[in-house]
């Protein structure tokens, strides 16, 4: 177990203990040394972590101490970063500008014994080095898919014909060499799949489709399943 690890656990410990709990037996859970476990409740306590007590009488965490809202496990912060890091560079500029907030944001929340998951990861993502051309507002698109409100497109396909369509957005998918707009289109009677970097156009109508979102998603994930051994069909 890594030592940031055992301080997080060991914090864990504290917390649920109503009265105070020897370094042996802190240490016998953590399968570590007495002596680890001085150094463990030294380090909390220089952090500012309301640790009480003293060795060979045992230790009792301040009721009134808890932990910040973002102390997450060393886990979850590299979870976190990584997709951070991939949205810095693979999602529209929105999402990009969000996700180096957030990573900030995560530098200024965690406590300092956890900080350099986020300055320093040992996780990264390449740089993407042909970024998508969108031929349509994402954030807008976004706000549309939660408002329930319908899109028209002028739309090319891979053979560059073009076609005009009223569709009701669901889903934005982010890949790595393309983005797709996943829609239920009013002139095919079905779901399809939209390249954004193909789509010349896009009106943002002010028309809900009156479809339930979460049902319309609920189709949406229906017919990918049944057309996923068949391949999708084109927009």
């Amino acid at each position: 177990m890594r030592r940031t690890d055992r301080l997080f656990q060991l914090i864990q410990i504290l917390r649920r203990s109503r009265r105070p709990i020897t370094a042996e037996a802190i240490a016998t859970e953590l399968h570590v040394s007495v002596r680890s476990i001085y150094r463990d409740i030294a380090d909390l306590t220089s952090h500012c972590v309301p640790i009480r007590g003293e060795a060979g009488v045992g230790y009792l965490l301040d009721r009134r101490y808890d932990m910040p809202p973002l102390m997450l496990t060393p886990e979850e912060l590299e979870a976190a970063v990584l997709g951070a890091q991939w949205v810095v560079e693979r999602g529209d500029a929105a999402l990009a500008n969000a996700a180096q907030d957030l990573l900030s944001k995560l530098t200024t929340a965690v406590p300092q014994i956890l900080r350099t998951f986020v300055i320093e990861p040992t996780l990264g993502v390449p740089a993407n080095n042909s970024p998508v051309r969108d031929g349509i507002d994402l954030a807008k698109t976004r706000a549309w898919i939660r408002a329930g409100c319908k899109l028209w497109i002028r739309y090319q396909d891979e053979v560059g014909k073009e076609s005009e369509r009223t569709v009701w957005p669901v889903m934005i998918g982010y890949a790595d060499a393309v983005r797709l707009l996943a829609a239920w289109c009013e002139l095919r009677n079905g779901f399809r799949h939209f390249r954004t970097d193909r789509i010349i156009q896009a009106k943002f109508l002010e028309e809900a489709h009156g479809s339930n979102m979460p049902d319309l998603k609920r189709r949406w994930e229906h017919h990918m399943r049944t057309t996923r051994t068949s391949g999708l069909p084109k927009a």
